[in-house]
């Protein structure tokens, strides 16, 4: 017989680490990206003394600014265009409404792909060369997101009965245990393609090939994020039977593939 456990666990942290009034305070999501961004910053700084990148420090800094931009730009514009459209289009104003929550990983990514061309737009770096240090630190930003989005209670899993289940008061009545999704992709979509980046970073020839390393991110993540929507509820309607979130990794798990048989192709030529 199977053995159900007597309660679970109800969801009660606030999304303030600490609050000045009701709706200003430090919040965990707006520290989860600060935290994201000095983690970037420390380990393209390794790169560089290890010989690995050319970035100095000043350098760095400059490219972590444009990226800050691209990932809140890109993120909340995202957000309505892939989820909200409709939104957008009733009440415009809605998109500098930030304290209302609403941020979009596909449009972040796409927002850093900007920010990596506009840095390299007038330096001596080529595009892809850029794309592929990026890639190797981003992991780190979209897992401390995902644990801020647990904290804030949303984005909250699909109704379950396994022993971890969590009680997330604010998902629709009745109130129902679910997998606390957050931390599945916290898991998946941030360490663990963060460990397989540094991996092919430090540990093979896959640098020295520009677009490869940016390639396998955007595969690995796809079906890491795939895997993870298995177990979320889904935030808006379907797309051809999929979550949305899946239906955009698609492209980018196509995108993906075409920039690592890019980046073999050329460097078979280098070698011929």
């Amino acid at each position: 017989m199977k053995i159900l456990p007597l309660a679970y666990w109800v969801h009660d942290l606030s999304p303030f680490l600490f609050r000045l009034n009701e709706n200003f305070g430090l919040r965990y999501y707006g520290l989860s990206y600060l935290v994201g961004f000095l983690a970037a910053g420390w380990l393209l700084q390794r790169y560089y003394r290890a010989g690995r990148s050319p970035l100095d420090a000043n350098a760095i800094i400059d490219l972590l600014t444009l990226i800050i931009v691209g990932v809140i730009v890109g993120g909340r514009c995202g957000y309505f265009v892939f989820y909200q459209t409709e939104l957008i289009f009733r009440d415009p104003l809605a998109l500098f409404r930030v304290w209302e929550g609403g941020m979009s990983s596909h449009g972040g990514m796409l927002g850093v792909a900007l920010a990596a061309g506009w840095f390299t737009r007038r330096r001596p770096y080529r595009f892809l060369s850029m794309a592929d240090l990026i890639v190797t630190v981003a992991p780190l930003g979209l897992c401390f997101g995902r644990i801020a989005n647990f904290i804030n209670g949303e984005l909250w899993g699909k109704a379950t009965r396994v022993p971890w289940a969590v009680i997330f008061p604010a998902s629709p009545h009745p109130l129902m245990p679910r997998h606390p999704s957050q931390l599945y992709a916290a898991a998946l979509e941030g360490l663990l393609v963060f460990g397989w980046m540094q991996i092919r970073f430090w540990k093979s020839s896959a640098p020295q090939q520009p677009g490869r390393l940016s390639g396998e991110f955007l595969v690995v993540y796809s079906v890491a994020r795939a895997i993870s929507e298995i177990f979320r509820e889904p935030d808006a309607a379907l797309l051809f039977g999929l979550s949305r979130g899946t239906f955009y990794t698609l492209f980018f798990c196509a995108a993906g593939l075409a920039l690592i048989a890019s980046s073999r192709r050329a460097n078979l030529q280098r070698k011929a």
